[in-house]
């Protein structure tokens, strides 16, 4: 892709950003992520000039290259396994509502499409609203993993069976080191 493609009535250089944009929307269509009439849509490409794409063998094997990285990296992976659970929902719901399906595929479609439902940016943000606390004693090692939003009913996962649900002891063992307390932490 050494020379520059003209697109409709400009050209975009294969190194700038809408160049490289072009380079990854191709290598989508040849994975089969994107359609040709979405491409040809995006960077207005009339007939003439989506046909000369096909000639730059520059372009094709920038186009080859990236389909490799997409590869390597699990890009290609990733985005068509979004598409799959995409229409997992429409698939879980036909379950759901066919009357003919088992009580059971019905309730377990329920539940997945529930799961579906409450895995949004919400539950994630939540799931990282955490503070870790890491204190190295030498062979001993101290972890302490905590909601920053408090949560009586909060579990620690490094002391799931503790019966400090929000985290004295440390506290208690620090202000003991300090006054010269007997018990070492």
């Amino acid at each position: 892709m050494g020379e520059a493609v003209v697109l409709h009535d400009a050209t975009i250089d294969p190194n700038s950003d809408l160049g490289r944009q072009l380079v990854v929307d191709l290598a989508r269509y040849r994975e089969g992520l994107v359609d040709e009439k979405a491409i040809r849509k995006k960077f207005r490409l009339a007939n003439d000039v989506w046909e000369a794409l096909g000639d730059d063998d520059e372009l094709i094997r920038a186009v080859e290259a990236e389909a490799v990285r997409r590869i390597a990296d699990g890009s290609v992976k990733r985005e068509r396994a979004q598409v799959l659970v995409a229409r997992a929902p429409t698939v879980l719901g036909d379950i759901l509502n066919d009357a003919a399906q088992s009580a059971r595929h019905r309730i377990d479609s329920a539940k997945t499409l529930n799961d579906f439902a409450s895995n949004g940016a919400e539950a994630a943000a939540g799931q990282s609203d955490r503070f870790i606390i890491t204190i190295n004693l030498g062979e001993d090692v101290l972890r302490f993993n905590k909601s920053i939003k408090p949560d009586a009913t909060d579990i620690d996962p490094f002391n799931p069976d503790t019966d400090d649900p929000q985290g004295w002891n440390l506290a208690l063992a620090l202000k003991k080191s300090e006054e010269g307390g007997s018990e070492p932490l």
